[in-house]
């Protein structure tokens, strides 16, 4: 499995190459231009609200990316996910794993809730989600336009995950993870 890391600057050639080589209708739902240098550069000299990590296989090259961006102001408790996985790493438990460094990493940093914001059409990113406890709260319909100019509806996730977490560590479930309770 991929090694997850904090994106930092050594990490801008391969992260730019990994966007890159990503499927046009990929970057249609990602709301930076991730092909500009400038972009990812700028994430990797770091935000006091964002946090990113990228998955490396053996050869350091990048297979995936999370983000978790906290919202300002009144909702500085909650913290928006972002995930992209390389088409090739799909089906490989990646995304899951990115996604759940991503809730993690959530929790340590004292977010109660984590929102996600997944294309309707997006099955298997739905998927993903639910299964790691978040849950619909909003459908935006015709929200978004792709780059072929068609509407598409916006699905939103939420996940509490001080109410999540709190029951696991009950159990003892996030020592078991190799997780801090």
């Amino acid at each position: 499995m991929a090694r997850i890391v904090d994106l930092t600057e050594a990490h801008c050639d391969a992260l730019l190459r990994f966007f890159t080589d990503l499927p046009e209708g990929d970057r249609t739902f990602i709301r930076e231009d991730v092909t500009d240098p400038d972009v990812v550069r700028g994430w990797a000299a770091g935000s006091p609200d964002v946090r990113r990590w990228v998955a490396l296989d053996d050869d350091g090259q990048v297979t995936g990316y999370a983000a978790v961006l906290r919202l300002p102001g009144w909702s500085d408790h909650v913290g928006e996910v972002r995930l992209v996985v390389a088409p090739a790493a799909r089906g490989s438990g990646l995304g899951r794993e990115l996604a759940r460094h991503a809730v993690v990493q959530g929790l340590g940093w004292g977010l109660a809730k984590l929102v996600v914001e997944v294309v309707a059409e997006q099955g298997a990113a739905l998927a993903l989600f639910t299964g790691l406890g978040f849950t619909g709260e909003a459908l935006l319909v015709d929200h978004i336009r792709d780059r072929n100019g068609e509407l598409r509806d916006l699905m939103v996730l939420a996940h509490h995950v001080q109410d999540t977490w709190a029951g696991m560590s009950t159990v003892g479930l996030p020592e078991a993870l190799g997780e801090p309770s």
